[in-house]
């Protein structure tokens, strides 16, 4: 079976001496992939319950950034026992690993790279290949240095296979190598990798010597970590660390209540707009009943705009000196879509009107009552799309990260934005 499935089959063990014994029967050299493709909770089962032989024979057979990848997770007496069970060589790694950022290139990257010198013979080349491929992590690539690790330039096997066995290194490698820094964030990278459509990328520290390779694999994680991150605070919600399930009910809790005061006490300027326009809601008490239905369109209007922005950010397909083309095409947009909104609702109101499903009071014109709510719908999804576009805008341009300007946040503001402008209507037209 493929280790990814042997780990998805593992995960269903809830046994932990069973757990164990299944791993304990895996081969030696298949252990330590499963044990990769296995969640921090499982991993921790097993580590608690094989000795400290066991555990150095699975960090080493591990490649450094698997390595470094579980080390991060597990509590600081497992911690303890991985380095003191490693052996010094992969210990020194796993430690120069752990001292990057959590979100950077250094802590993304593994050490087992294929490394060519310049003056090699492709004959050399492979021989050097043949003899060390275990111990990489990909070949697909060899990064060519100096005698101080300078990266110099980049070659495919596909190149060194394809070229006579006297032909040098120098001679076949392209000297414009696409690289990233140990400290340049991690989003960044993964933005490169998609750039330049490549599958592992070196990475170089500040003297632009060799110290790393990051692999497609880790970049796939981080795309799906950081598309997590902005779902969660796109929600209004702080993102969780662990999966849904292994987090705990009051960890979700805490992650979802914060926002969620935040909300409900902005939320009190609306209350207060819908206070201080009572007497004219009195005098037209029907004006009440389309209060919701202009709060929701008028903030999924405001939510469309966000997310359409937010998206086009994270891609870099807009940046703040757009913001006046934005601006100008969403207004465009709104025009239409409010202009689309209003002729639909008129028509609704009047059709519900004369089969009952409406109440007018003696001397009010139903006419004029449902133009004012299709007016009002116009000009508040002109302001909430207004609202929507700029906000992640100016998120982006002050360092925030514009996800936070997502639905629930366009949402509470475009509510007290539309109640003002269909207050401040119906007072010109009905009163």
């Amino acid at each position: 079976m493929n280790p990814a499935d042997i780990a998805e089959q593992m995960a269903e063990i809830d046994d932990d001496k069973a757990l164990v014994v299944v791993f304990r029967l895996l081969p030696k050299e298949q252990a330590a992939e499963v044990f990769s493709y296995l969640e921090p909770a499982e991993q921790q089962r097993i580590v608690a319950r094989i000795s400290d032989r066991e555990l150095a024979s699975l960090v080493n057979d591990m490649f450094v950034d698997d390595a470094v990848d579980f080390t991060e997770e597990m509590p600081a007496n497992i911690v303890r026992r991985v380095l003191a069970s490693a052996d010094p060589e992969t210990r020194k790694a796993i430690n120069q690993l752990l001292k990057y950022p959590e979100s950077s290139a250094g802590s993304l990257m593994t050490t087992e790279l294929l490394r060519f010198k310049s003056e090699w013979s492709v004959a050399e080349a492979i021989a050097y290949v043949r003899e060390n491929c275990s111990e990489l992590a990909s070949i697909t690539y060899a990064f060519v240095t100096d005698d101080y690790r300078h990266l110099n330039g980049v070659v495919s096997m596909k190149d060194v296979l394809g070229s006579p066995d006297e032909a040098l290194i120098s001679s076949i490698m392209d000297d414009d190598v696409i690289y990233a820094t140990t400290l340049e964030d991690q989003a960044d990278v993964a933005e490169r990798f998609k750039k330049y459509d490549v599958v592992s990328m070196p990475v170089v520290d500040g003297e632009m010597r060799l110290v790393g390779l990051i692999t497609i694999d880790d970049v796939v994680d981080v795309i799906e970590d950081e598309t997590t991150e902005d779902i969660y605070k796109m929600a209004a919600m702080a993102p969780i660390e662990d999966s849904y399930t292994s987090t705990s009910v009051f960890a979700l809790a805490k992650k979802r209540v914060v926002w969620l005061l935040v909300l409900m006490i902005s939320a009190t300027f609306t209350g207060l707009i819908i206070t201080k326009f009572e007497n004219m809601l009195t005098a037209v008490a029907i004006l009440t009943s389309f209060i919701p239905m202009l709060m929701d369109t008028c903030g999924n209007a405001g939510s469309q705009a966000s997310v359409s922005v937010i998206r086009a950010l994270v891609l870099g397909e807009v940046h703040f000196n757009n913001i006046a083309k934005v601006i100008w095409k969403e207004f465009r947009v709104s025009i239409i879509v409010g202009i689309c909104v209003a002729i639909v609702n008129f028509i609704r109101i009047i059709v519900c009107y004369y089969i009952g499903m409406y109440t007018v009071d003696p001397g009010q014109n139903i006419y004029l009552i449902a133009g004012v709510v299709s007016m009002t719908l116009i000009l508040a999804v002109i302001c909430a799309k207004f609202v929507g576009c700029t906000l992640p805008l100016l998120a982006d341009k002050a360092k925030l990260d514009p996800a936070l300007m997502a639905s629930p946040m366009i949402t509470t503001i475009v509510d007290a934005v539309s109640l003002l402008v269909y207050f401040g209507i119906a007072s010109l037209v009905l009163l």
